[in-house]
């Protein structure tokens, strides 16, 4: 079983058992790497269950301290390059997928936490903030976004690059508000002049509509919890969102990570955060 089947199972029995594995809140921290600091992202942040420090029982050890006997350890994946030369002599380079086991810090002993090095940025509310991400976006995108009193629906049109939502009273919270929002300009990153990820057929009930979809839905999830706004228990149609993703997951192993990547590179376009 490759790397990609053993992820793909993971999410798809979440999944399946009514669980969406990126509607999480994190709570105080993003997860991170103890040692490196760096924060996890992409398909980590839908493996991982906790926000806080991680970190591999080497790391522990070599921090001098110890994972506690019986704790059960969560997958993270990355990726590798191989370098290959073909018969003409001409080196490749062939990014792979591994994985490794962590731990968090509170599976074990004799470590302290370095949490003080997290920077949360706590001196705006999060409605302040979501209205920031989104004046700031605007700005660099050049997206335009209608409000329509008394409207009915949400969306993002690419032939003039523009989201029409109904007003922010119309929805039953602001939670709710900033979600659709979110999702919205998820889409829009997606435009030709941004992250060109509309070369099929956008067809409603088609695969690769699902895949956006998917896409936008992540990335709405990453872009809350920065944010810091509560991600909504509900979300339109999760019944037949949740057999449709089911569907094309288990016909393409690689679709969640490659649906998780697109998204953080979303959200990251969305924040005008530069990719590592």
């Amino acid at each position: 079983m490759s790397i990609y089947d053993i992820v793909t199972e993971r999410i798809l029995k979440q999944l399946e058992s009514g669980v969406i594995p990126w509607r999480k809140t994190w709570r105080g921290a993003m997860p991170i790497n103890y040692v490196s600091r760096k924060q996890y992202r992409g398909i980590n942040l839908l493996l991982l269950p906790h926000g806080g420090e991680w970190l591999t029982f080497k790391q522990a050890k070599d921090m001098g301290g110890t994972v506690k006997k019986g704790e059960k350890s969560s997958m993270i994946v990355f990726y590798k390059t191989l370098e290959k030369e073909n018969e003409e002599g001409e080196k490749k380079k062939i990014p792979y997928l591994q994985y490794s086991n962590v731990f968090h810090l509170s599976q074990c002993e004799g470590i302290e936490s370095k949490m003080e090095d997290v920077f949360i940025d706590e001196t705006l509310s999060p409605i302040q903030k979501g209205e920031d991400i989104i004046a700031e976006y605007v700005k660099r995108s050049g997206v335009t976004i209608r409000h329509v009193e008394g409207g009915y629906s949400a969306s993002y049109r690419q032939s003039d690059d523009s989201v029409t939502m109904p007003s922010k009273g119309q929805f039953a919270s602001i939670e709710e508000y900033y979600s659709t929002m979110f999702h919205e300009l998820a889409h829009s990153t997606g435009h030709k002049n941004r992250l060109n990820r509309f070369l099929e057929n956008m067809s409603y009930g088609g695969e690769t509509r699902s895949r956006e979809a998917l896409i936008a839905e992540i990335s709405t999830c990453f872009t809350m919890n920065v944010a810091g706004i509560e991600v909504p228990e509900t979300f339109e149609n999760s019944v037949a969102y949740i057999q449709s993703w089911s569907k094309f997951l288990r016909n393409d192993k690689t679709a969640i990570v490659s649906a998780s990547g697109k998204a953080q590179a979303s959200t990251n376009l969305i924040l005008g955060i530069e990719a590592e």
